[in-house]
């Protein structure tokens, strides 16, 4: 894991006043006239600015091979969901493939796009049992490819 700090990036404050100890997430990096990284963080719905030093790396954006494990992890899964309408039974997986296929091009619209009607068919399903054991594995990563589409695109 590199311990840069980019965009995505979840991050806690180490700099004490206001905001010591807060986790926030890393909106922008830039670099002031002395060539020292300042580090935009979001917190809540407002963002603060902060130089390097004073933020402690928690969790790194996911890489693109990460995602690309993660739908084959939710691909894995949704052969195990039995209860599919015959319709998302052939939507879904053709979906997470198409998905696989369009993130190294990072169209974030063709991207988005297909993401949406994931996330649609597995809402749909999840109220149908929300207690399958395959959710555990379905959920973290639905959440990393999310996290993903929003920070790289």
């Amino acid at each position: 894991m590199s311990n840069r700090i980019e965009k995505g990036d979840i991050v806690v404050i180490n700099k004490s006043g206001k905001y010591h100890q807060q986790v926030g997430e890393v909106s922008e990096v830039d670099y002031n006239i002395f060539f020292v990284k300042i580090v935009l963080v979001k917190l809540g719905n407002q963002e603060e600015a902060f130089e390097e030093k004073d933020l402690q790396l928690k969790t790194k954006k996911p890489s693109l091979p990460e995602i690309i494990v993660s739908i084959d992890t939710i691909l894995e899964q949704v052969a195990q969901i039995a209860h599919l309408p015959a319709k998302e039974k052939v939507e879904l997986p053709n979906r997470l493939k198409y998905l696989k296929l369009d993130i190294p091009k990072l169209d974030k619209q063709l991207i988005q796009k297909n993401f949406d009607s994931i996330d649609k068919i597995l809402a749909k399903t999840r109220e149908a049992d929300s207690s399958a054991s395959f959710w555990q594995e379905i959920d973290p990563n639905l959440e990393k490819i999310s996290w993903w589409i929003k920070t790289s695109l």
